[in-house]
C-alpha cells in the first residue's frame, strides 16, 4: 500500500500554502474553480513547529500511499498501516511526537483519505447542531442553541472547494464556476449548502444542517418543554384523523423535526410519499416512498423539479403526500392535492407567523402564472387546509411549537384563522433564554365534531382559556398520558 506507486495519484490539495499536493479521494474534483489571490477572509498565523511537523509527517504520508489499495482495505488493518507508516517517518524527522498527537495525526489522515477533513472531528460530536464555514481559516459551530468559533481550519481554499466537491460528488451533483452552488446531504441527512467564487467574495462558504442519529420523538419533544400534553394531543389527533397540515417557521426553528414527529402518528398501512429538494426527511414508519428533485446538468438539460414529482407521485396511489418545503409554483398543486382525496397531506412554509404563512403561500400559486383571482386563490386555501402549526426560534435559541391555528373558511373576501394554543413570551432569564407560558385561547375548534366522529376522543375541557403547563424535563410520556384516546 505504501512506497512509490506506479499509478497516478489524485491530487487533493495544498499543504500549508507550499504549493506540494498529496493523494486522495476520486471523488473529490478540480480546485480551479477558486480563483488566484481570492481573499480568504481570516488570515492565520505561520504554524508552530510542533504543527510544521506534523504537516510535513501528514505530507509525505498521503504522498507514498496507493490510495486505490487503501480504499480495498479494512479500515482496522489501514488504521495499522497509517499508524507503522508514522512511526517510521516520525523517526526520520528525529522529533518524536507524544502519544495524543500520533492518534490525533492518524485520525486526521483517515479522515483526510475516507471522509470531510477537518469537519469530520465536529460531525463525530452529537451535540453539534449546526457547522458553519465562512471561508477556509472560520468555522463556527452551534451547540444548544449557542454559536462558538472552533478550532478547527483547512488549509486553504482548494483544500475546502475539493471537500465541498467530494460532498457533491457523492449524490452525483457538481459544483463549480458554471454551477457554484449546491444542496445537497451528508450520509447520515444532513443538510448541507455550499457557495464557491465568484459568488463567494471571501472564499468559499458551507453550512451544514445536522439531525440527530436518534429522531426526535413527541417525548423527547415534550421533556424540552417545546409543546404542551394537551398540545401534543391535539396535533396527534388532526394527524390521525387526516386534517390537511401546514408547519410553519423561520431557519433553523424545526419545521423539519415536527413534520417527522408528526409522521409517527400516520396509521400503519397508509402509503405516503414524499418529495424534497434535498433529502432531510426521517419518516418515523416503513411504507415511505422518498423522492427528490435534480438539478439540471451542465447543458441545462435534465432538469425534475418538485411540481413534476407531485405531478408525478398522484399515479403513485399515495394515501398522503409530504413535500418537504412549499417554495414556489408548486404550491398550486399542493393544494390541489389537498383538495382532491389526498387528506391528510403536510408540508412546511418559511414564514414569521401562521398569517403570514398564509399570505406566503398565496403567493406562491401566483407564480404558477395561471392568473386566479385572490378570491379564488384564498377559497381554494380555506377548502384545502384545515390546521395551521408555527414553529420558531426564540430567543436564546430554544425552539417551541408557539401557534397552532385552525382554518375556519372564509368571511367575504377573508381568509380566517382563529388561535387554539399559543406560546407567549414574557421576559429573558439571566442566561438570556426567553421566558413565558403556553396557553389555551378558550375556543372550541369546528373540527373537534369530525374528531369525534373519527372515533378519536378529545375532551372539551382541553380548550378551556388557561395557563398550560409543559411536562418537567424527564417526565416525558408518563406526564402526557396517551397521546389519543379512541373510543369503544
Amino acid at each position: 500500500m505504501f512506497g512509490r506507486s506506479s499509478q497516478q495519484t489524485v491530487p487533493l490539495a495544498p499543504v500549508g500554502g507550499n504549493g506540494q499536493q498529496y493523494g486522495a479521494s476520486g471523488a473529490a474534483g478540480s480546485a480551479s474553480a477558486v480563483p488566484a489571490g481570492a481573499p480568504t477572509g481570516v488570515i492565520p498565523a505561520g504554524p508552530s513547529p510542533a504543527q510544521a511537523l506534523k504537516i510535513e509527517v501528514h505530507r509525505r504520508l498521503l504522498e507514498n500511499m496507493d490510495l486505490a489499495q487503501a480504499r480495498r482495505m479494512p479500515r482496522e488493518e489501514l488504521q495499522r498501516e497509517c499508524s507503522r507508516r508514522i512511526d517510521q517517518l516520525l523517526g526520520e524527522q528525529r522529533t518524536p511526537l507524544s502519544a495524543p498527537d500520533k492518534q490525533r495525526l492518524l485520525r486526521e489522515v483517515m479522515d483526510e483519505v475516507f471522509g470531510l477533513g477537518p469537519l469530520e472531528e465536529l460531525l463525530r460530536d452529537p451535540e453539534v447542531t449546526d457547522i458553519l464555514v465562512n471561508g477556509p481559516h472560520l468555522i463556527y459551530i452551534e451547540k444548544m442553541g449557542r454559536l462558538d468559533e472552533t478550532e478547527q481550519v483547512f488549509r486553504d481554499d482548494a483544500h475546502l472547494i475539493q471537500v465541498i466537491q467530494r460532498i457533491a460528488a457523492r449524490i452525483s451533483r457538481r459544483i463549480d464556476e458554471s454551477s457554484p452552488m449546491l444542496d445537497a446531504r451528508l450520509q447520515d441527512g444532513s443538510r448541507v449548502n455550499a457557495i464557491i467564487p465568484p459568488l463567494a467574495l471571501d472564499g468559499p462558504a458551507m453550512s451544514i444542517r445536522r439531525f440527530g442519529k436518534i429522531p426526535f420523538d413527541i417525548d423527547r419533544l415534550l421533556g424540552i418543554g417545546a409543546l404542551t400534553p394537551e398540545m401534543s394531543r391535539f396535533i396527534e389527533a388532526c394527524v390521525r384523523c387526516r386534517f390537511n397540515i401546514v408547519i410553519s417557521g423561520g431557519t433553523g426553528s424545526g419545521k423539519t423535526t415536527l413534520l417527522n414527529v408528526c409522521s409517527r402518528w400516520i396509521p400503519h398501512g397508509e402509503r405516503v410519499v414524499t418529495i424534497e429538494d434535498a433529502a432531510e426527511l426521517q419518516l418515523q414508519r416503513r411504507h415511505v416512498v422518498r423522492l427528490e428533485t435534480r438539478p439540471p446538468n451542465i447543458e441545462s438539460k435534465g432538469e425534475v423539479t418538485q411540481r413534476d414529482l407531485l405531478k408525478n407521485s398522484l399515479r403513485m396511489r399515495p394515501d398522503r403526500i409530504i413535500l418537504g418545503e412549499v417554495r414556489g409554483a408548486e404550491a398550486l398543486d399542493v393544494l390541489q392535492a389537498m383538495n382532491t382525496g389526498h387528506d391528510g397531506s403536510m408540508t412546511t412554509v418559511h414564514a414569521n407567523n401562521p398569517r403570514d404563512a398564509v399570505r406566503r403561500i398565496e403567493n406562491m400559486v401566483s407564480m404558477a402564472g395561471l392568473n386566479f383571482p385572490v378570491v379564488a386563490i384564498r377559497q381554494q386555501m380555506a377548502s384545502a387546509i384545515n390546521i395551521m402549526v408555527h414553529v420558531a426560534r426564540l430567543t436564546g435559541g430554544r425552539r417551541k411549537v408557539t401557534n397552532i391555528a385552525e382554518v375556519t373558511g372564509m368571511e367575504g373576501d377573508a381568509f380566517c384563522l382563529q388561535d387554539l394554543f399559543r406560546f407567549r413570551q414574557t421576559s429573558v432569564n439571566t442566561d438570556g433564554h426567553a421566558v413565558g407560558h403556553f396557553e389555551a385561547c378558550g375556543v372550541r375548534p369546528q373540527l373537534l365534531e369530525r374528531i369525534h366522529s373519527e372515533g378519536v376522543e378529545l375532551p372539551q375541557e382541553m380548550f378551556r382559556q388557561r395557563v398550560l403547563a409543559p411536562v418537567g424535563a424527564g417526565a416525558g410520556a408518563a406526564a402526557a398520558g396517551p397521546a389519543v384516546a379512541r373510543a369503544r
